[in-house]
């Protein structure tokens, strides 16, 4: 449901919050690592460092690490960075006029659909489904509501 350009970001991303607090991973490394082409990458990097989500450093200790614990960064803010419009979807068959007052056909299945992939993106961090975070939630550190998702329908 996202584009391919999100799902880098998002892998660049989770590498970046691996690492230990403060820690800055160079852009080759980081291409490297995330499976990401290096021009593709910087150009992602770019992106979320003007939407402030990461910071680029050079020298001696440089590179990328994120500006915000990977706790408070959900996924859904990095999704929108790339897929503004599609983040957010609408009607599945694409009808302008489709609403609860004029259903189309599609219309509550994928109400159902679009409400629990919503949820899941605003209600999960990086660190929630970085490698740190998901070691953490096995070994039963984190509280139940962080590891699992209640989806209710509306």
């Amino acid at each position: 449901m996202i584009s391919t350009t999100a799902q880098y970001a998002l892998r660049a991303l989770i590498r970046l919050a691996d690492e230990p607090k403060g820690g800055a991973v160079l852009g080759r490394t980081l291409a490297a690592d995330a499976d990401i082409p290096a021009n593709y990458l910087s150009k992602l990097l770019l992106t979320l460092r003007n939407a402030g989500v990461v910071d680029a450093s050079r020298g001696t200790g440089g590179g990328y690490r994120l500006l915000r614990p990977a706790t408070d960064i959900r996924l859904i803010e990095v999704v929108e960075i790339f897929d503004a419009p599609r983040a957010r979807p609408t009607c599945l068959l694409g009808q302008p006029e489709c609403s609860d007052a004029a259903a189309c056909m599609a219309h509550d299945a994928w109400k159902r659909v679009r409400t629990q992939y919503l949820a899941f993106l605003e209600s999960t961090s990086l660190a929630d489904i970085s490698k740190t975070g998901a070691k953490i939630a096995r070994e039963g550190k984190l509280p139940p509501e962080t590891t699992s998702m209640e989806v209710t329908e509306s």
